[in-house]
């Protein structure tokens, strides 16, 4: 009776796995020598795939449900095993449970800096980190393209790789967007967005799914930084030359604060004095700037087009006259050049009426005769 118990003992009924380690992505049933009861029941709970191999080669996948084991619901293993029909000994098989759920808060950075090319500060070495999600959404071509038949498996050992798929793509990304290093942080979303999309592909080629990606942070070189730091700074102070009498002033407090005695401290106040005085001086000497020579004003003459002097009468090349024909506004009779529409002095029209020579009527522009006398309008 005890050699029966111990043989039927060793005939696998329950199969199923009860996650303990959230970052496992595949666990091997403890099978061994045993044999699988036919008949015996397998549960796939929920974020779970079984998936039975049989020597090596991937036979049945069972998804989350309770499962009675027999050759109807294993088609593929029956096959490889030639069973025949209604075949209910036990067998030998390896049961690989996948956990298909979200794997979140996995960390990406940048080990070196991106190079890239940037419009305001030129060549800069550009560091960024952040965190993405995955999950296994083909587990058959996962367990053949990266698990193999190792007895387990976790996010530790594909790390690795999936970090430097993300940077690369990114840094690939990055270089495109020819994004402005000081307008990248308004651009987050965007290049997370665009940097998943981009993702989608490497990823299922390892049967993995990439649910979301983030950028936290992209940061400029120390030395970039402080070169913005002071750019600021610039912006913020303004005027330079209230900032330095401001400083003086206030190193002329600071002086007065400084309670030294003795002659070695008598010495000290009246270098710091000679030396604050010329600093006072120059802080709050005026900002004159130097004065600029402006080149003398010219004009081109309306005869033979050469350049003259604009305060000139005649050309000095052809000797004509060079002063515009001027008459009298219609209105206050100031001096006017003679084809100018409007008077420079009051501003009068010079083309709204025509006066009649003879009886002084005034007339419409266009007219060419009196309308109160009939006397021609036009020049003679």
């Amino acid at each position: 009776m005890g050699i029966f118990n111990f043989f039927k003992n060793q005939f696998i009924e329950v199969i199923e796995w009860q996650d303990q380690d959230a970052n496992t992505l595949v666990y091997q049933f403890p099978v061994h020598n045993n044999e699988i009861k036919m008949g015996a029941e397998l549960t796939v709970r929920e974020s779970q795939v079984a998936i039975m191999v049989n020597e090596g080669e991937i036979a049945d996948v069972f998804t989350p449900g309770r499962h009675i084991l027999y050759t109807q619901n294993m088609p593929i293993l029956t096959k490889l095993k030639s069973w025949k029909y209604g075949f209910d000994s036990p067998f030998k098989a390896e049961v690989y449970f996948i956990n298909t759920k979200q794997f979140i808060n996995q960390k990406w950075g940048t080990s070196n800096p991106i190079m890239m090319r940037d419009p305001d500060f030129g060549m800069i070495r550009l560091r960024g980190y952040g965190i993405y999600s995955y999950r296994v959404s083909e587990p058959v071509v996962f367990l053949r393209e990266l698990f193999g038949t190792n007895s387990s498996y976790d996010t530790n050992s594909v790390e690795g790789q999936l970090k430097k798929m993300i940077i690369s793509g990114l840094s690939d990304l990055f270089a495109e967007s020819q994004i402005p290093a000081l307008d990248l942080a308004m651009h987050y979303d965007e290049l997370s967005e665009q940097g998943k999309q981009k993702m989608m592909p490497r990823f299922s080629s390892f049967g993995f799914d990439i649910t979301s990606l983030y950028i936290e942070n992209l940061s400029l070189p120390k030395e970039v930084e402080q070169a913005m730091d002071k750019r600021t700074t610039m912006g913020v102070l303004g005027d330079m030359q209230q900032y330095q009498q401001y400083q003086a002033a206030e190193a002329i407090r600071d002086v007065a604060k400084n309670d030294s005695s003795g002659l070695a401290g008598a010495g000290m106040g009246m270098g710091a004095g000679v030396s604050m005085g010329q600093v006072m001086a120059n802080a709050m000497a005026p900002n004159t700037q130097p004065t600029q020579t402006t080149a003398p004003a010219t004009k081109s003459c309306p005869h033979c087009q050469a350049t003259i002097n604009a305060d000139a009468k005649f050309c000095g090349q052809c000797g004509k006259s060079v002063e515009t024909e001027k008459v009298s506004c219609v209105k206050c009779e100031a001096q006017i050049p003679k084809n100018a529409k409007f008077c420079n002095e009051c501003g009068a029209a010079q083309i709204t009426e025509k006066i009649c020579p003879a009886c002084s009527h005034a007339n419409l522009p266009n007219a060419k005769f009196c309308a109160e006398c009939g006397e021609t309008l036009d020049a003679k």
